[in-house]
């Protein structure tokens, strides 16, 4: 995205292009494990106006959650029974996780789903948020509610690809870190492929 771009146009913009789906294993593709069953999930990436541009919203996981304890991630989770989509899911768990409100946003769009490695696939609902609301972090499962500027999770230079040893072998992935947050993993990889589809 250029500087000077009117930024929620160059995300009708983005949303409009096609884009094949991602995986955590994206980039450690021997790591992955094809043929498994994945669990439909849907995870809100809320994007607010604020005087410096837009800004997305983002949760610190508590570590006392059994899947990506402490980890930052969007709000969102699995599908439940009276969820329509995960359109639905998403909404639903924002309203749960940080208290926005789902009458408080705009969907956009969705982006392509991601496979994680616990087994979801993961649908990134795209929404702007239209009006204001204090965000509430849902105790048993979010430590923190923070906003990150889009300007720099829309830079693909802001980001790197580091590894760890996860089960055995060498698992590569993308961070794109913001002051003390350390943001990884789906989340990060997410972002990434948003910020490709925003490049000219």
């Amino acid at each position: 995205m250029a500087a000077g771009d009117d930024p929620w146009a160059a995300l009708e913009t983005a949303l409009a292009r096609p884009a094949a789906a991602s995986s955590d294993f994206d980039l450690s593709p021997d790591a992955a494990r094809p043929g498994r069953v994945l669990r439909p999930a849907g995870v809100l990436m809320a994007l607010e106006t604020a005087p410096e541009g837009p800004r997305v919203y983002l949760t610190k996981r508590s570590p006392a959650l059994r899947h990506h304890p402490g980890q930052i991630a969007f709000p969102g989770g699995k599908l439940d029974e009276g969820d329509a989509d995960p359109v639905a899911a998403a909404l639903r768990e924002a309203e749960e996780e940080i208290g926005l409100p789902r009458g408080h946003v705009e969907v956009m769009g969705t982006l392509p789903p991601h496979e994680t490695v616990t087994g979801f696939s993961m649908t990134p609902v795209l929404a702007r948020v239209v009006r204001p609301f204090d965000p509430v972090p849902e105790p048993g499962e979010v430590a923190e509610v923070f906003a990150v500027p889009f300007a720099h999770l829309a830079d693909p230079a802001n980001y790197t690809v580091q590894a760890r040893r996860w089960r055995g072998r060498m698992r590569h992935y993308y961070t794109v870190p913001w002051g003390p947050y350390y943001i990884w993993g789906a989340t990060a990889r997410i972002l990434r492929g948003l910020a490709a589809r925003l490049a000219p």
